[in-house]
């Protein structure tokens, strides 16, 4: 990334502001303001998160910010309610509170003599999803946002549930935000009272995990918030913008395709990470699209965004598997709408001898498939949060506990764009199962790179609100749309379909071991295909990564991100391990130091459906000459048949001496699932 210091704008920054909410809280704010501001008012930018302004997301923050400000907007960074150094407590994901206070926040940064009164919101993840939400309830102040890794239905696609499936996921997330609860604010800014502060987290934030696993199906719980519910609620310009390895890429098409406003769609080979930090590469100039973005809608300026393609995508060219790339090759594409007017759909029949031709199965086949626990081991995360390395590995350790389909090697080069569909005619031994789908490039050396892949609890086939137990044995059709995805597929190449009942650790398995059968004959997997444009040639290049310059650290400690795959023969034990280690950075001109540690680890045995077990521990410390304070926080999620075993414990120290100590314990029935 290039670092920008002659910018048209001097910037001035607040540190710290406290913004006075109705209900006598107040909430912690960093400002960034261009120079002239309070003489010559400007458009601002809010981004509205609980990862904590003064530290997690401190130097990002100064490289994002500080460029927008220093071409004249004025942009805030505000703690939500209960993190960081705001006030009161945080006690579950984008709750009514967490929007009301939004709505007020809207409101006093309008009325701020540096602001002319027009207001954006961005953020990604939670701060693209409170933009989405808070864009719904039309505050008048709002007048655009734009929304990264994030989704408009909070149920059937988001960290928790996919295709009414549990995610490992929902595990992994709902401890991480475990230990940010437990932070404390810092002394230097709120002074004498933060420990109460603290203290009150500690106390009050709960366990979310309990809740979310409360709530297996598609309920009011998580339709607030899902904006899909009614997308004419939304009346500002929304770009939406995603990776092909994060989790969220299926809304930026969802959005495009519902809203009813100006909006872009952009997704290139991205992890959970804004483009400008784009792994893997290659990164873009996102700062610069983001800024014509808002001198589009925020001054007034005509950039000829809206003169573009609506959708722009990373067209991505086969690579062998590996859990983290550089870079992944590829080229741009756009579309001028979605959906789109230039795709047609691809038929592959499933057939008895386990082929995937386009010719229609000659004749009736039955073929059932019974997956042990480690088809899974090597899926990588729903998620690439950290970035690699902790993407799918070669598939060909997966396939011998699947049903495989394959075609032969491809006559000339195959292009998809949009989410592949595959039909199926199946029938269950069990009244709970899950379908894990993948679909995989298998290069001439047999090595098979995972492209895309789809979820689906065949309880929810007919609805995630009211699901159903199967009759056993009786056969019906389904529908299992796999996450969208542009890829090339070479000549010579085969497309491979693999059909799993288990996909361990990303999905939690169900109650018992499953046998399906599927009907070959009247199953048929169907492919989104786009056939190359020259117009492509002709997109605006994107230009390189910019930004501020950041903020000064020094890493005193190193990271380390380990991704392991242990078999334990002798005892028939395999276990995933992800190590996420953050080392400990010192933020120099604040003298204040942290260490952020994270260990899971998800596990089985003798391929016994009751032995599941996923565990997660968080270590946080916060230090200063004389003064240190630290928080451990443990997760361990089991289940039987008939309910999930949730145990949990949180530990907090100052100095030497253990101030907080609290373990919860819950069983939570199953119910389909």
């Amino acid at each position: 990334m290039k670092t920008i210091t002659d910018f048209p704008e001097r910037v001035r920054i607040i540190d710290h502001k406290w913004i006075p909410l109705s209900d006598g809280k107040h909430l912690a704010a960093k400002i960034w303001l261009p120079g002239e501001a309070e003489k010559r008012p400007v458009p601002a930018i809010l981004e509205y998160i609980p990862y904590r302004k003064r530290d997690f997301e401190a130097v990002n923050d100064s490289i994002t910010h500080g460029y927008f400000a220093g071409h004249g907007y004025a942009c805030l960074r505000v703690d939500l309610r209960g993190s960081g150094e705001s006030q009161g407590v945080l006690r579950d994901e984008y709750l009514a509170q967490e929007q009301e206070d939004g709505l007020e926040l809207l409101r006093w940064i309008a009325e701020q003599p540096w602001c002319n009164g027009s207001v954006g919101m961005m953020g990604i993840s939670w701060g693209g999803f409170n933009a989405l939400q808070i864009a719904a309830l039309r505050p008048p102040e709002l007048k655009a946002i734009i929304t990264v890794c994030s989704t408009d239905d909070r149920y059937a696609d988001d960290v928790h549930y996919m295709g009414g499936c549990l995610l490992g996921d929902n595990l992994s997330w709902a401890s991480t935000m475990f230990a940010y609860n437990a932070c404390p604010p810092d002394p230097a800014l709120v002074g004498s009272q933060w420990k109460e502060m603290w203290l009150e987290r500690l106390e009050k934030s709960g366990l979310w995990l309990k809740s979310w696993l409360e709530h297996q199906h598609r309920d009011d719980y998580w339709k607030h918030g899902s904006v899909c519910e009614d997308f004419s609620r939304i009346e500002c310009p929304v770009m939406a913008v995603s990776g092909w390895a994060d989790g969220y890429t299926n809304a930026v098409f969802r959005l495009l395709r519902g809203l009813h406003v100006p909006c872009k769609g952009l997704i290139g080979p991205w992890s959970h990470k804004y483009p400008h930090f784009g792994i893997p590469g290659p990164a873009i100039g996102f700062l610069q699209e983001a800024l014509r973005w808002w001198d589009q809608w925020l001054k007034d300026r005509d950039r000829g965004m809206m003169d573009e393609p609506m959708l722009r995508v990373w067209m991505q060219e086969s690579v062998p598997p590996r859990p983290l790339y550089k870079e992944r090759p590829g080229r741009w594409v756009g579309e001028p709408g979605w959906p789109s007017n230039h795709l047609h759909h691809q038929t592959y029949h499933l057939q008895p001898d386990y082929r995937l031709l386009q010719e229609a199965a000659g004749q009736e086949g039955r073929l059932s498939i019974h997956s042990p626990l480690s088809v899974g081991l090597f899926a990588g995360k729903w998620c690439s949060y950290a970035a690699p390395p902790d993407l799918p590995h070669d598939q060909r350790e997966e396939d011998g506990g699947a049903l495989v389909f394959e075609t032969p090697p491809l006559q000339e080069k195959l292009e998809i764009l949009g989410a592949p569909l595959l039909n199926l005619e199946v029938s269950s031994n069990e009244p709970v199962a899950m379908i894990a789908v993948r679909l995989s490039d298998v290069a001439p050396d047999d090595k098979a790179t995972r492209v895309t892949y789809g979820l689906l609890n065949l309880c929810h086939r007919e609805s995630h609100a009211s699901p159903k137990p199967l009759e056993p044995h009786q056969p019906f059709r389904v529908q299992v749309a796999l996450n969208h995805i542009a890829q090339s597929f070479p000549a010579g190449n085969r497309l491979r379909l693999s059909i799993s009942t288990s996909y361990w650790p990303l999905a939690w398995p169900p109650p018992k071991p499953v046998r399906l059968t599927v009907h070959t004959h009247t199953s048929n997997l169907m492919l989104p295909v786009r056939e190359p444009r020259s117009n492509d040639r002709l997109l605006r290049p994107l230009m390189h990564p910019q930004g501020a310059p950041p903020i000064a650290t020094t890493q005193v400690e190193p990271k380390n991100h380990t991704w392991r795959v242990i078999r334990d023969l002798a005892n028939e034990a395999s276990t995933l391990e992800v190590i996420i280690d953050e080392g400990t950075t010192r933020f120099d001109d604040i003298d204040w130091t942290v260490t952020n540690r994270a260990k899971e680890w998800y596990t089985f045995q003798h391929d016994d459906f009751n032995t599941v077990r996923g565990e997660t521990r968080w270590e946080r410390r916060f230090e200063r000459e004389h003064w240190q304070v630290k928080t451990l926080t443990r997760t361990v999620l089991t289940s039987s048949q008939t309910h999930f075993n949730l145990h949990a414990s949180l530990d907090a120290w100052e100095n030497d001496k253990r101030i907080f100590s609290r373990n919860w314990q819950h069983q939570i029935p199953r119910n389909c699932v």
